[in-house]
């Protein structure tokens, strides 16, 4: 199993870690799935944590340990060229790109991509978590 975890469901984990965001981080450090990355989402994630209003709720040194978590931890894989625009916001379509080439779930707080469900395997980090328990279980 493979996910694709939106950079703001890597943010909230970070910023709250009693929330499911932090509760899919574990499940990933746990081994219930693999994570799938791209530069493209990488650097998505490390310019948003050095924006200053999360600097202040998350240190420097912290930021850099959770970049090296995922840069470590995770599949990386290629980003697509040109990815086809299939959300409302042409921003997210790597990570559909992404998911698509990776046989991959995406994982996100994001409207523009939950709207996209059923047609596409997104799901909010809650319903994550309760689709990889049922998967587990069957």
């Amino acid at each position: 199993m493979r996910a694709v975890l939106d950079p703001n469901v890597i943010i909230s984990a970070a910023l709250s870690p009693n929330g499911p965001p932090a509760a899919v981080l574990v499940a990933w450090l746990d081994g219930q799935f693999e994570m799938v990355a791209s530069q493209k989402l990488l650097d998505e994630l490390d310019r948003s944590l050095a924006y200053p209003k999360l600097r202040k709720r998350i240190p420097e040194v912290d930021a850099a340990a959770l970049m090296r978590l995922i840069e470590r931890g995770a599949v990386i894989r290629d980003d697509v060229e040109s990815p086809p625009q299939v959300s409302r916001d042409s921003g997210d379509d790597y990570l559909i790109s992404l998911a698509k080439e990776s046989e991959a779930v995406i994982v996100s707080g994001d409207g523009d991509l939950l709207s996209l469900a059923p047609n596409l395997p997104v799901f909010a980090p809650a319903a994550f978590l309760d689709w990889l328990n049922g998967q587990r279980k069957a």
